[in-house]
């Protein structure tokens, strides 16, 4: 196909495609599928090799968030049966952060919901940050605390934090439509503000809310502009208790096309495959490994992930590795101009990003707490959103599981 060979030769060259050639990945056929995997495929083994990252998540803060975005199982008011706590102390987060450790993960992302940090938030997390990187001096971490004021982001980076996470989450034309209480520039401003202050930048999207094709390619073509070192994908799970609770839009074929689409815009950035792949994916997930070259390890903010041990299963099964921590993450002409601007070259991220969005975190797939849909008494057909293969767990709540034990 000529348009594969094209974004082929792109991204090798880490050239933009244009708007016409990312709108056509996404149109393309179920049955051209496996082609454009192995064309995006291509791309990312040229920058990544076959080594996956991985990537912790620690909830620092859960619920009770003032921001109302749609999507959020932490938002204002909602009615999702999510576990609510304040901040946890940092001897806490710190063994939360040790399990990740433990399981390979080389990134720590720690997120609290909330509209953006107090600087009593900031000192708090900085003593979190040094208290792991006491405990685990190679592990990278990333901070995901919201809109960020002004000298925060250069604390949070002087105490030890190598990356922020704030994502962009749809484009600006329908960003009003998702969430009112702060604005699209607002959430730029802050990864700005981050890459000032010499933190690896981390800035995604959630696909699945209803978007069409062409916002798709208008966030990640912002994305490509921002130029964070990681961009997280999301998909969306519907929360009950929240606006979006109906939105089942998207099938694995679609999530596919969507992670190759970015990884043609953003060849040499760390592609990170986030919130929802076990919910979107399901059975595809080892196909998404192609795309992307880094997962979250174990649960979300307020869901459960796949088993630690079927995530490392799936990764050698594939025919990839888990990067270790004393590689690179990074293409060294990025982590070249990472070290420059004053930050760590470790590279990537999260979390997000982090892969949760930094307001509450949410789109990492926070989720319903209800039982999946009655099976369809017949099959569905090709390409048609299955809600009946849906297995949404909900993170402990009603019990005392700790954040992301």
């Amino acid at each position: 196909m000529d348009l594969l060979n094209t974004l082929v030769d792109k991204g090798l060259r880490r050239e933009l495609p244009t708007r016409e050639e990312a709108l056509a990945v996404l149109a393309t056929s179920d049955d051209e599928l496996l082609d454009v995997v192995a064309a995006a495929g291509k791309v990312r083994r040229r920058w990544f090799g076959r080594r996956v990252k991985l990537n912790y998540l620690v909830n620092l803060k859960s619920g009770l968030c003032p921001e109302d975005c749609s999507y959020c199982s932490q938002r204002l008011g909602s009615k999702a049966e999510i576990l609510k706590y304040t901040w946890l102390k940092p001897d806490e987060a710190s063994k939360a952060a040790a399990a990740g450790v433990a399981g390979g993960a080389k990134r720590v992302c720690l997120v609290a919901s909330g509209r953006g940090p107090t600087d009593r938030d900031v000192d708090r997390v900085s003593k979190t940050i040094e208290a792991i990187k006491e405990q685990n001096e190679d592990v990278e971490v990333c901070a995901c605390l919201g809109l960020l004021s002004d000298g925060q982001a250069e604390r949070l980076r002087a105490a030890g934090a190598d990356a922020y996470n704030h994502n962009l989450n749809t484009s600006e034309a329908t960003y009003g439509g998702i969430t009112t209480t702060h604005t699209y520039a607002d959430r730029v401003e802050t990864v700005q503000q981050a890459q000032a202050a010499g933190m690896s930048a981390c800035s995604g999207l959630i696909a699945g809310m209803g978007e069409s094709d062409a916002d798709l390619v208008d966030v990640v073509f912002s994305l490509r502009g921002l130029d964070p070192d990681s961009v997280p994908v999301n998909f969306l799970i519907p929360f009950e208790g929240t606006p979006l609770a109906k939105e089942w839009n998207l099938t694995p074929q679609r999530a596919l096309r969507i992670l190759a689409m970015v990884r043609f815009v953003c060849p040499d950035v760390e592609v990170r495959l986030a919130g929802g792949r076990e919910v979107h994916l399901r059975s595809m997930q080892p196909l998404a490994l192609h795309l992307a070259n880094s997962i979250f390890l174990g649960d979300y903010l307020t869901s459960e992930g796949q088993e630690g041990k079927a995530d490392l299963a799936m990764i050698e099964d594939a025919g990839f590795e888990v990067e270790g921590a004393g590689t690179t993450t990074l293409p060294q002409h990025r982590a070249d101009a990472l070290a420059e601007a004053g930050g760590s070259a470790c590279g990537g991220h999260g979390g997000g990003g982090c892969g949760p969005c930094g307001d509450g975190g949410a789109e990492s797939a926070a989720a319903t707490g209800t039982a999946a849909p009655a099976p369809a008494e017949v099959p569905a057909p090709a390409g048609e959103v299955r809600t009946d293969l849906v297995a949404v767990r909900r993170r402990g709540a009603g019990t005392d599981l700790p954040p992301n034990a």
